[in-house]
């Protein structure tokens, strides 16, 4: 979640070339991976990108190549129906590492052909890489990264197409009580920007009824210590705090213990992921919350444009993804196609989404929030209900 700062003569350099640029005739973009830009159409070719910034590979890899397809779909969707302005997209594989986030963040602002991103995907790499994005006034459009303290930092190319935190832990505290009717509740997080951020949230949102808290580690295999807590605590539910691998193994290492407390998680473990580390049956019964809607209730053709694109339904946040993109691609049809004209098209964007409403507060936050609890059963996570 660290970063040491970067230099600002770079992102000075990248904006003055930019003031100048526009639309160009060249025919490809540059960066780690690219859909090809080509010229051509009645007002000249569009030779811009958009980035994608998240993880493509590593252990978290999942949640990430959801967003990428979603991207991916639009831009292919909109490059088929405007042959003269053709979009690029750039692959920022950052593997879900804060680390590795602010040369990657770099790498996106020196390609004066990227005018907007979509990600960074988690909150980790956001706080890291979001301030070079900002001293750059290159535009972010978060699908996934959900720790409210992001839209505090006056970052003014910020911008989450979710609900927050704030929103989500207050619902899985809801949900724990009124929906489980439990009582006692032991919370882990993971340690992470994001795990123990909204782990917090849901400790403050439960006060009296959590009976014990655990901290674990990213990449921990052996939960032993935190089960046996667990189990002395006497807890009816568990509510853990970060992403699909390591919960999936707890819950496992819950079952194995005999341990039945209903497993609670969020929105990093809701991926197919979790069931395959859980070992399969131990996850049913879990439930995961999201302010995501449910793929199938997406607005529009999406649902059925993404299973015929990659032979599939469409995973977490790949919707939130492709209505990001989209935002971004209105703007370039408007003919904003340099960095600052974007950010301003952004800020002042009001639409319909195939996920919601789209409109933006002056702190980046999409205006229209909902949050949903998924329920692990028969090894499939399914929509149990929207958290009022």
């Amino acid at each position: 979640m660290r970063q040491r700062h970067i230099g600002r003569f770079a992102a000075v350099a990248v904006a003055i070339a930019l003031a100048v640029a526009g639309c160009s005739s060249s025919s490809s973009t540059s960066g780690g991976g690219s859909t090809p830009a080509a010229s051509g159409g009645s007002s000249g070719s569009c030779d811009v990108s958009l980035g994608f910034f998240g993880a493509l590979t590593g252990q978290y890899a999942n949640l990430g190549v959801n967003i990428y397809d979603g991207v991916k779909l639009a831009i292919d969707q909109h490059n088929k129906k405007n042959p003269g302005c053709q979009v690029g997209l750039v692959k920022y594989d950052s593997q879900g590492s804060p680390d590795q986030a602010p040369a990657l963040a770099q790498q996106a602002i020196n390609n004066p052909k990227v005018v907007g991103i979509v990600g960074p995907a988690f909150s980790g790499e956001s706080k890291a890489a979001d301030p070079l994005f900002a001293q750059a006034g290159l535009t972010t459009i978060t699908p996934s990264a959900t720790n409210p303290k992001l839209a505090d930092n006056g970052w003014k190319t910020f911008f989450r197409i979710l609900g927050n935190d704030n929103a989500q832990g207050p619902a899985a505290a809801k949900y724990i009580t009124n929906v489980l009717k439990a009582t006692k509740v032991f919370v882990v997080d993971d340690a992470s920007e994001y795990g123990k951020g909204l782990a917090d949230v849901v400790r403050k949102s439960l006060g009296s009824a959590v009976v014990g808290n655990d901290t674990v580690q990213s990449g921990q295999t052996d939960f032993s210590a935190t089960v046996t807590k667990i189990k002395a605590s006497g807890a009816d539910a568990v509510y853990y705090g970060g992403y699909y691998p390591e919960a999936g193994l707890l819950v496992k290492q819950m079952r194995g213990a005999g341990v039945t407390a209903t497993f609670v998680s969020d929105d990093g473990s809701k991926d197919p992921g979790f069931i395959q580390a859980a070992g399969g049956k131990d996850a049913n019964g879990s439930i995961l919350t999201c302010p995501c809607l449910p793929p199938d209730k997406a607005g529009g053709t999406f649902f059925a444009d993404f299973k015929a694109a990659y032979g599939q339904e469409p995973g977490t946040y790949a919707a939130e993804g492709f209505d990001a993109a989209n935002v971004f691609l209105a703007g370039i049809d408007a003919g904003k196609v340099t960095r600052a004209d974007l950010l301003s098209f952004v800020a002042s964007y009001k639409g319909q989404g195939v996920t919601k409403q789209i409109s933006f507060d002056s702190k980046g936050e999409v205006s229209q929030v909902s949050v949903w609890a998924y329920k692990v059963e028969n090894g499939q996570i399914v929509a149990d209900q929207v958290i009022n």
